[in-house]
């Protein structure tokens, strides 16, 4: 979705049922730290304002943004988390190596979420500068790691939710 102009990041809590049953996963990419430190800042704001505690929030390392599938996966294989937010940034540089990182991060995130059936939210910043990617991590355009914790957590309401006549999801 393209930002110019919108700051998608206002909410900075969302109601979740059970809170302090609910255990989310954060994976962040080592690669271009000083950017996903600022994401996963973003998004441990959010949940933890949403009443998860701090010790249902497990967060891992990867080398980069390429790793952050296997990452996810290793915590939903082991039944770890309800959901994973995947964190990493990847800006254009000179050769197609950019493409290649972006597409398979992207593909092995959404099919996590499918084959698992949990909630696997791409929190990747895909961008042409570094100056982008600081202003989509706390910047003129919020903070992708927020709108990424606030989507994880409607997912899971919409799947706790979703057989009950006339629910509400929350949003």
């Amino acid at each position: 979705m393209a930002t110019k102009g919108k700051n998608l990041s206002s909410e900075e809590k969302f109601i979740v049922s059970n809170p302090e049953k609910t255990r989310i996963g954060i994976v962040v990419s080592d690669w271009n730290k000083k950017i996903t430190n600022r994401l996963l800042n973003g998004a441990k704001s959010v949940l933890e304002k949403s009443g998860i505690p701090i010790d249902n929030i497990l967060v891992k390392n990867v080398p980069g943004t390429f790793e952050l599938p296997l990452g996810a996966q290793y915590l939903l294989d082991k039944n770890l988390v309800d959901g994973v937010i995947c964190i990493g940034c990847v800006i254009q540089g000179e050769t197609k190596h950019f493409d290649y990182v972006c597409q398979g991060a992207t593909n092995g995130i959404m099919g996590l979420g499918l084959r698992y059936n949990k909630p696997t939210i791409f929190c990747v910043l895909t961008d042409q500068n570094e100056q982008q990617s600081i202003d989509r991590s706390g910047g003129k355009h919020g903070n992708k790691g927020t709108e990424s914790a606030i989507a994880c957590l409607k997912m899971l309401e919409l799947k706790t939710n979703i057989s009950k006549p006339d629910s509400k999801i929350g949003f």
